[in-house]
């Protein structure tokens, strides 16, 4: 299986599966407490990071709306982005903090809603 590495500014460098959601790469391989309270539907933007390298070149038309609306820039939605490269991440959106019981429903393994690139 190919593996990308996954590095998370403050926590280390992981090697994650191709593929996998960066949320969840983020949450499970680097054992960051990243948000996720619409459970990784590209419809909260508590997800965000913020890309040291790496970037993706393209994003979701559901990523690209969501932060169109909310007026963000400089970060992305870790929900919309598979590690399909190696990349550095900075961690924004933590639980830590914010007073919530939980971070939110554990996002589903594929994008959702289903991916659009743009």
């Amino acid at each position: 299986m190919h593996m990308s590495q996954l590095t998370v500014e403050g926590y280390g460098t992981f090697d994650v599966p191709a593929q996998k959601r960066l949320v969840l790469a983020v949450e499970q391989d680097a054992g960051v407490d990243i948000m996720h309270a619409c459970g990784g539907n590209a419809r909260c933007t508590t997800c965000r990071v913020e890309f040291v390298d790496g970037e993706p070149s393209t994003m979701t038309a559901a990523e690209k709306e969501r932060l169109s609306e909310r007026g963000l820039t400089g970060v992305r939605l870790s929900c919309q982005i598979l590690c399909d490269h190696d990349m550095t991440v900075r961690a924004i959106s933590r639980l830590e903090g914010t007073g919530r019981p939980d971070p939110g429903a554990t996002p589903a393994d594929a994008i959702t809603p289903p991916p659009e690139w743009v």
